[in-house]
């Protein structure tokens, strides 16, 4: 266990070095970055066996401890699991570089040019919860977008992520660059999150990942601008003219594919005028996944069977296992109250066969993304092709849903004269 002294000492040298390395890694070439990216793909796979062994680790602890089914899903890194790793760096290798891109040029009376650059945020702090795959994820985007980043994953993933680091830098030396770059926090120790979270002259963005507690926490300690994603309670809306074998698959899918993660369907609003036939179809089919269900009045006295009544603290639970809250509704409006009400800007979808109401959902409800005739578990960075993500923000600044390339990245102004003078 390192003394207090020791940690802020580590943590404010590992800052300093962060942002040193940010000015190296903003002025790197498209080629060199895209060539690193390829090359840790290339490693994690020479060095599999390594990762699942350090994995392995974490997860007889994580068992030992007692984590949920949920945790322990997101905490496993499979053979698959570093297969999916190396193809979101190759895509994000093949991505165009943002960083650079000049856009608006115009000129203006006194005879400037006035346009806009984009460039690097700078130096990102990454906090998150189970997940290794998010070292890669973020590493790989922190450093296509031209910035260091600093991994603090938890104390439940440590040996998985260091693993991940280690492969990662090693890599960086090899191109003969600062492995500071990227950098996993060595210790769990809470004392150095809370260091990190007052460096708001050498950090330019937190970006917090897991559970809403952690998200508040951080939020309220950090002098550091954060971009926030408290929680997934995504809704789907049932129209009346719905094409209701199609939305028993895409409900079945948004539910059951992964119910542990944040774009899993939380909650089912089903219309009035089609709730005495589509109800028991589709409680009928969640029920063979093991689905929970637990609904209104309405739904219980359709398939009193099937669905038990909700208690009220059950509405905009964001359950992540396999139960659901089901609620009957009038139309369109009462859809929209509803999810004004409980959802949590992530992601709703609608079911239906109407334009109209298709459109006016699409425009009317708030969310980092939303749906027609589609599964909720698309609200994702590589399925909207951004490659990987770094997560999915549910506030509007400075980016809104999953976070690529272009959302780790800001514009700065640009002027060309030739001589001009302000009078």
């Amino acid at each position: 266990m390192m003394e207090g002294a020791q940690i802020a000492k580590s943590v404010l040298e590992m800052v300093q070095e962060a942002r040193s390395a940010s000015r190296i890694i903003a002025a790197m070439p498209t080629m060199q970055k895209n060539s690193i990216l390829g090359d840790i793909a290339e490693a994690l796979l020479r060095q599999q066996a390594f990762i699942l062994a350090e994995n392995s680790k974490d997860m007889e602890a994580g068992k030992k401890k007692g984590l949920s089914t949920a945790m322990l899903d997101r905490l496993q890194i499979t053979e698959k699991g570093i297969g999916d790793m190396v193809q979101g760096l190759r895509e994000v290798a093949a991505l165009e570089d943002p960083v650079g891109e000049i856009s608006e040029m115009r000129r203006r009376p006194s005879g400037i040019t006035v346009g806009r650059m984009r460039v690097p945020l700078g130096v990102i702090l990454m906090i998150y919860e189970s997940r290794p795959n998010v070292t890669i994820d973020s590493a790989a985007l922190c450093l296509k977008a031209g910035n260091a980043v600093i991994l603090r994953g938890g104390s439940e993933a440590i040996y998985s992520n260091l693993a991940l680091a280690k492969v990662l830098q090693e890599v960086l030396i090899r191109h003969s660059v600062t492995p500071t770059v990227v950098q996993v926090l060595p210790f769990t120790d809470r004392e150095a999150v809370d260091i990190l979270l007052q460096q708001e002259e050498s950090i330019d963005l937190v970006i917090p990942r897991g559970g809403e507690g952690l998200i508040r926490a951080v939020t309220e300690k950090s002098r550091i601008p954060v971009l926030k994603h408290y929680k997934g309670v995504c809704h789907c809306f049932v129209d009346a003219d719905a094409d209701q074998d199609m939305a028993v698959s895409i409900i079945l899918n948004a539910k059951v594919q992964r119910p542990g993660v944040c774009n899993a369907l939380e909650g089912l609003l089903v219309h009035r005028e089609i709730a005495e036939k589509f109800l028991p179809k589709v409680s009928q089919a969640l029920k063979k996944e093991n689905v929970r269900l637990l609904g209104c009045r309405s739904s219980c006295l359709i398939c009193e069977e099937m669905i038990q009544p909700a208690a009220e603290t059950d509405w905009g639970t964001e359950f992540l296992d396999l139960a659901m809250v089901v609620k009957v509704v009038h139309g369109l409006d009462e859809a929209m109250d509803y999810i004004a009400r409980y959802g949590s800007r992530h992601t709703e979808t609608i079911l239906t066969r109407s334009y109209a109401h298709g459109q006016r959902f699409l425009q009317e409800v708030d969310a980092s993304a939303v749906m027609v005739n589609a599964s909720t578990r698309f609200n994702d960075g590589g399925q909207f092709g951004l490659g990987a993500e770094i997560g999915i923000s549910t506030t509007k600044l400075h980016a809104y849903g999953p976070m690529g390339l272009k959302e780790l990245t800001t514009q700065k102004f640009i002027v060309y004269g030739s001589g001009e003078i302000r009078t």
